[in-house]
């Protein structure tokens, strides 16, 4: 069992470019695991954490609703944004400048093999931080990602998760708004739910802009108690 993960920030990347990285890390771990389960030999796998920012893209994630989705492809053009279907679970969301996204491709077999836990995990990895600027994030029955104002007519949300996982290697993972342009929100359904709106840590601090490196590192702090792991920087 190996609960060190290698952390490595991507900066600003191409959304495309980096589902390509991932996958390429994805499918090294799954290989790993079908190789040492046909030779019967010990199991040692290895674990990452991405942070990367993207340039303006909408995901469309495999069971989600193309409708969702409020412009054509001049629109998205107009908007300097590009537009993928991709392979993890969950409806429509944007990426873009001030989000941090977190990518976690961990082989829970390390951790625990439970993919509804990860999820909570994830979520309360984000409860947690926001806790640390004075908010209340909660999570929304039957909606994943992490919330403000749950039960509420305002209820809104600031966090999106969105996971596959194989043999218990996952990929894919969290969007946190941070200082993010929420009008890009305007031009799909968030989600794929509708009369719910969308927040950012910044305006709801009231601030123009929040350090993001400091956001980063209480996300690390929180999802290395939580999945009791040791991180592990790399270059």
């Amino acid at each position: 069992m190996n609960k060190s993960i290698s952390i490595k920030d991507l900066g600003t990347k191409d959304f495309k470019d980096t589902w390509d990285y991932q996958e390429s890390v994805f499918k090294t771990i799954l290989d790993t695991k079908i190789k040492n389960r046909r030779e019967d030999a010990g199991l040692v796998t290895k674990n990452y954490f991405f942070f990367v920012e993207h340039p303006h893209v909408y995901t469309l994630g495999k069971s989600g609703d193309l409708s969702n989705l409020l412009l054509n492809e001049k629109q998205l053009e107009d908007k300097g944004a590009t537009f993928y279907k991709i392979n993890r679970g969950g409806d429509i969301t944007y990426h873009g400048p001030g989000q941090i996204v977190g990518y976690p491709i961990l082989d829970l077999d390390n951790f625990f093999t439970d993919i509804h836990k990860y999820l909570r995990f994830l979520e309360e990895v984000i409860i947690l931080t926001l806790e640390e600027y004075g908010l209340k994030a909660t999570r929304s029955e039957g909606e994943t990602g992490v919330w403000l104002d749950v039960g509420t007519p305002f209820a809104r949300k600031i966090c999106a998760l969105g996971v596959r996982a194989s043999r218990w290697v996952t990929m894919h993972g969290f969007a946190l708004n941070v200082n993010t342009d929420l009008g890009y929100f305007d031009h799909i359904v968030p989600c794929g739910i509708r009369g719910k709106a969308v927040a950012s840590l910044n305006v709801e601090l009231g601030v123009d802009k929040v350090d993001e490196a400091e956001v980063k590192s209480k996300i690390l702090k929180h999802f290395t108690t939580l999945f009791e792991a040791e991180f592990i920087n790399v270059k």
